[in-house]
């Protein structure tokens, strides 16, 4: 008897002390918990306020830059400044993209907003400060003229500029033009400003190297264009079809339009509804010399990385864009 009752004492006992032991276990782990919260946070606030000093830096530097632009004597001086403000802005677009995981919606909203008149600044500054590119347009000679130069009079639609000033003042595009097919060499487009306006129902092909390329009221048109070094701006284009590669695309108040792209930063769309992407597949024989001569990276393509201005619902796709699926993408292009 006394063997038995010894016995429940050791297994009491040892339940009481396993009993404490699970209690310890339980106050260690909480303890580590609580720790590991506080770190977090502290990790988290630090991210934070090195974004802010960072991005408002940062953006504080852009300015100065801008205003540089402004003041400078020459006009190369200017460009020069421009064109480092643009790159900044860049950077500073993916700063932003890479933080977005850290900043609540609130904070998100606030540096989109500062980001995009940030975007806004630069494009009036460029127009300020640097020489405007007048438009001057000829008419589109007729079959039987004799001379392919000759001026009939007629504003009539047309498929390039006059060359009334030095070239690098003239800029090249095609305005104003319904039901053609428009095409331009790579030796007119390279290292040009590209502006593409008011077409309708047309076939564009730009085979070369912009330095950047302006879509503006483009209505059920196709569009293919080589590399871009900089910049593409989209903007009221209406049931189309863009293959584009560039390192910045910015479209705006586009509707039910297709975009096979290429592109090395993150595409942007806002006031937009019904655009999709897939990867550029527009191919012809000097594509790949264009790639290098416009310095993008071939193999770098974030065509499926878009920023929606207008939606800000932390992991909720936006409804404005989507990805072409598969099976119904362009592979081949008519020339």
């Amino acid at each position: 008897m006394d063997a038995m009752d010894d016995q429940a004492d050791y297994n009491g006992a040892a339940k009481v002390k396993e009993r404490l032991e699970r209690r310890r276990q339980a106050r260690i782990e909480d303890v580590g918990r609580r720790k590991e919260a506080k770190e977090s946070h502290a990790v988290a606030k630090e991210s934070l306020d090195y974004f802010l000093r960072t991005f408002y830096g940062e953006r504080a530097a852009i300015e100065e830059l801008l205003s540089r632009s402004l003041d400078a004597d020459q006009p190369a001086a200017a460009a020069r400044s421009l064109e480092e403000a643009a790159d900044k802005t860049l950077q500073l677009q993916k700063f932003l993209n890479d933080s977005m995981v850290f900043l609540n919606t609130y904070e998100q909203r606030q540096a989109q907003a500062a980001l995009q008149k940030l975007q806004t600044s630069l494009t009036e500054t460029r127009e300020q400060a640097l020489p405007k590119k007048r438009f001057a347009f000829r008419a589109r000679a007729k079959a039987s003229d004799p001379s392919p130069d000759q001026d009939d009079g007629a504003p009539e639609k047309c498929a390039s500029t006059q060359v009334d000033e030095p070239p690098a003042a003239v800029q090249c595009g095609f305005s104003h033009i319904s039901d053609e097919v428009l095409t331009k060499t790579a030796s007119e487009v390279q290292k040009e400003d590209v502006l593409l306006s008011h077409l309708s129902n047309c076939k564009v092909r730009l085979y070369g190297n912009p330095s950047t390329l302006h879509l503006k009221h483009i209505d059920n048109c196709e569009i293919l264009c080589g590399p871009v070094s900089t910049s593409v701006f989209v903007d009221h284009c209406q049931h189309s079809t863009l293959a584009l590669a560039c390192q910045q695309m910015r479209t705006h108040n586009t509707v039910d339009t297709r975009v096979y792209l290429h592109v090395t930063s993150r595409a942007i769309v806002e006031d937009c509804r019904g655009v999709s992407f897939a990867p550029f597949s527009w191919s012809y024989p000097a594509l790949e010399e264009h790639f290098c001569a416009s310095g993008l990276d071939p193999d770098r393509n974030n065509w499926d990385q878009v920023d929606d201005f207008n939606w800000l619902a932390a992991g909720t796709p936006s409804p404005n864009w989507a990805v072409i699926p598969e099976a119904e993408r362009r592979t081949t292009w008519e020339a």
